[in-house]
């Protein structure tokens, strides 16, 4: 079992910047993906941004060249850098881990999850 537990959400202005903080207590053995979902109230849970066990990057179009994210191994830190946030990035995300070859963005596959980050963007 691996838990996750997410940080770093908030309120921000428009442009502002955050950075969410996922520590999970283990990594799975051999291959794995990690990631960021969000969702809204009323709507499906999407992804945003993943990285996998041998670094490869996948983001969702709305995010690209404003989001970034990292892993520091050695602590089992998973980090979601956004900057340029606009208001519609508000939302409840998600730190999330999966046994997979390679990531993919939708989020059945995901095993493990964190209980959220509220992030709200203001105008």
């Amino acid at each position: 079992q691996v838990q996750l537990v997410e940080s770093g959400g908030g309120s921000v202005q428009a442009g502002g910047s955050l950075r969410l903080s996922c520590v999970a207590s283990r990594y799975t053995d051999g291959a794995y993906c990690m990631g960021w979902f969000r969702q809204v109230p009323g709507k499906e849970r999407g992804g945003v941004a993943f990285i996998d066990s041998i670094g490869r990057t996948l983001y969702a179009d709305s995010v690209k060249g404003r989001f970034t994210i990292t892993q520091d191994n050695a602590e089992r830190i998973l980090y979601l850098q956004m900057n340029s946030l606009k208001p519609e990035d508000s939302a409840m995300y998600f730190c999330a881990a999966a046994r997979l070859p390679y990531c993919i963005t939708a989020p059945k596959p995901y095993d493990y999850w964190g209980q959220g980050t509220q992030v709200t963007v203001s105008v």
